[in-house]
Formats: structure tokens, C-alpha cells, sequence
């Protein structure tokens, strides 16, 4: 019976990251909001082009091109998807 999910540990750690989100709400600057999703849609915008002009690209290969982590590539290429902003490439 040792193994398993604590939900105690669970509802700490949920807990504990509401009261981040919180701070971090509480200090954000909306002007750097908007920088933020600027940067992003610029990179999103690079990532879209890279994958027209390389249809079969990966996110190796976005990371490797455009200067992005692994993780990066992967979070962006989930997001166009999920959005439907790809033309046919980026498996």
C-alpha cells in the first residue's frame, strides 16, 4: 500500500503553485506582457517559415536552426498544432 499518488503531497503542491501564480500576477508589468507576446509571436512566425521552407522539419531540427531548446521547439510546434497555424509540416 506504499506505492501510489500521496494526495495530500498533490493538494500541497497544487496549492503551493496557485500562491506562485498569484505573485507572480501581482508583480507582473503589463508592458512587458505585451513584449512578451510580441517575442512570441515573432518566434512563432520564424518557426512557421522555417517549417514552409522545410517541410519535413522536426523540432531538433527548429531547435538546432533557429537557437531554440529542445523543450522550446516542442512547446511551440504543440502550440501551432493545437492552433492549426501548420501547413502540413512539422511532424
Amino acid at each position: 500500500m506504499g506505492e501510489g499518488v500521496d494526495p495530500t503531497h498533490m493538494c500541497q503542491s497544487l496549492v503551493h503553485k496557485v500562491a506562485q501564480s498569484k505573485q507572480l500576477m501581482a508583480v507582473t508589468d503589463p508592458d512587458i506582457l505585451v513584449l512578451f507576446e510580441s517575442w512570441l509571436d515573432e518566434l512563432e512566425d520564424e518557426v512557421k517559415d522555417y517549417l514552409r521552407q522545410h517541410p519535413k522539419g522536426d523540432a531538433a531540427e527548429l531547435a538546432d536552426n533557429l537557437g531554440l531548446s529542445k523543450s522550446g521547439a516542442d512547446f511551440l510546434l504543440a502550440k501551432l498544432r493545437r492552433e492549426d497555424q501548420l501547413e502540413g509540416g512539422g511532424q
